[in-house]
């Protein structure tokens, strides 16, 4: 058992010693690449700020303007994803829901979130509003301030949101709001 250990021990520190001296890739001698090593899935990965170009969130989706700066992506095994948002005064989303919820991160300004039947709620920076999953909601900034807020969500079956009606500019300036 000694003499199995010791031969494995020998021809790891072996294969070992041959990679760092023939850093090129390529079989030893023969000029030929070996196989790609090994990804390491421990990697860390940095998306620089301002690396990833803004868009504009669709009118389909959004009334006012509003501009969509993505964060993260999902890898996989990973389904979360994010970005950032920044709407003008008076600018909301469409109603909408989401399988598996979202997470709501208030970065600046003042906001208003709703979920369907509910009261329309005052968010600020600092505030983290949980939507549950299948919740009919929508979210935007208060009349006279701009709202940013990051938005985390999750995709079930490679969708994250079911996009529904516009906010009517009577729901958005419901009575009853202490705005």
């Amino acid at each position: 058992m000694k003499l199995l250990t010791a031969t494995v021990l020998s021809l790891s520190l072996l294969a070992s010693a041959s990679a760092q001296a023939n850093p090129a890739g390529t079989a030893e001698g023969s000029g030929v690449p070996q196989t790609a090593p090994i990804q390491d899935s421990q990697t860390i990965n940095i998306t620089r700020s301002g690396s990833v170009p803004s868009r504009k969130g669709p009118a389909e989706n959004f009334t006012g303007s509003v501009r969509v700066d993505p964060l993260f992506e999902a890898i996989a095994p990973a389904n979360t994803f994010g970005a950032n948002f920044t709407f003008e005064p008076g600018a909301r989303s469409a109603w909408h829901t989401h399988p598996l919820g979202q997470i709501l991160i208030v970065t600046a300004g003042v906001g208003r979130v709703q979920r369907w039947g509910g009261p329309i709620e005052e968010i600020r920076p600092g505030d983290v509003v949980r939507i549950p999953p299948g919740q009919k909601h929508w979210h935007g900034a208060s009349p006279n301030t701009a709202m940013t807020h990051i938005a985390i969500v999750e995709q079930l079956d490679g969708k994250s949101t079911d996009w529904m009606e516009q906010v009517s500019d009577e729901q958005y300036s419901a009575p009853g709001s202490s705005f």
